[in-house]
């Protein structure tokens, strides 16, 4: 069954799509308020943190997924032009890294103006593309702070996408 048979012929806000969605995929979650949910999810390099809210006002979904980042100060420039590469790469979301709060972020908003309805299938791709985007780029990042690459050379590791397994 589709996840979105869930909620044929409902109007169904979509911070309780995500809900559902994480119980479904059993990921720890906890409801913030009636428009903001946060969760962790495992990935293979680490656990990412992902918090969704919901803007009536602008009625866009806004998925945030972080994880902490704490660059020597010498690493920043390199960080930042490894960051401007890895955004030319991105077609949905983009990254940035956010300093005082040493959080790496990879940001993505879903409008839904004139009063669209997102999917099961949509918030499940934002957050799966969210996640597969950290996944992909969590090396780069790490030879280019810890292993004294130039923001090129990282950025080889991540420039194919691995299928199978080993």
């Amino acid at each position: 069954m589709a996840l979105s048979e869930h909620y044929l012929e409902e109007d169904i806000h979509p911070i309780d799509i995500v809900e559902n969605l994480a119980a479904h995929h059993e990921w720890d979650f906890d409801r913030i308020s009636d428009e903001q949910i946060a969760m962790a999810v495992e990935g293979q390099w680490r656990t990412y943190s992902i918090t969704l809210a919901w803007s009536a006002f602008d009625e866009t979904l806004r998925l945030i997924c972080t994880f902490d980042m704490d660059p020597p100060e010498h690493a920043l420039p390199g960080v930042y032009e490894l960051l401007n590469a890895v955004n030319d790469q991105c077609w949905a979301g983009a990254f940035t890294y956010w300093a005082e709060q040493k959080l790496m972020v990879y940001r993505y908003g879903l409008v839904m103006a004139g009063g669209q309805d997102a999917s099961a299938e949509q918030i499940d791709t934002m957050i799966t593309a969210a996640v597969m985007s950290a996944e992909r780029y969590y090396p780069a990042l790490q030879l280019l702070i810890w292993g004294d690459r130039t923001p090129k050379d990282a950025l080889q590791v991540a420039i194919a996408e691995a299928y199978g397994h080993a």
